[in-house]
């Protein structure tokens, strides 16, 4: 049985919110609620499991472990998962309003 992290993934459920972590092959991924995916370091994630696990019971969460004999990233649970959306290089410009005219065009 290979006990690596990368096979396996902490979900968090609760009333209205669910979340994934897992190890894929290029570091740490929160999976959110929303299905928005978020790059983690090793800390960052530790940092968000820890209290949600010593606090769970009191937030109503419910706590899995999934294990897979493969890297969970490439498990077809993982599959569904939406992949981070490459990064833009031109941005779109900001739309700005002018916010000192006023409607009756009045100085």
């Amino acid at each position: 049985m290979k006990k690596s992290n990368d096979t396996y993934c902490v979900t968090f459920t609760g009333k209205r919110v669910t979340e994934r972590y897992y190890r894929d092959r290029d570091g740490w991924l929160k999976v959110s609620n929303r299905g928005r995916v978020f790059r983690m370091t090793a800390e960052q994630v530790l940092n968000h499991l820890l209290p949600a696990l010593a606090f769970s019971a009191d937030l109503g969460l419910k706590v899995t472990v999934e294990h897979s004999e493969t890297p969970y990233w490439q498990s077809s649970a993982a599959q569904g998962d939406p992949t981070p959306p490459a990064r833009r290089s031109a941005r779109r410009p900001a739309v700005r309003r002018d916010r000192g005219a006023s409607a009756s065009g009045g100085g």
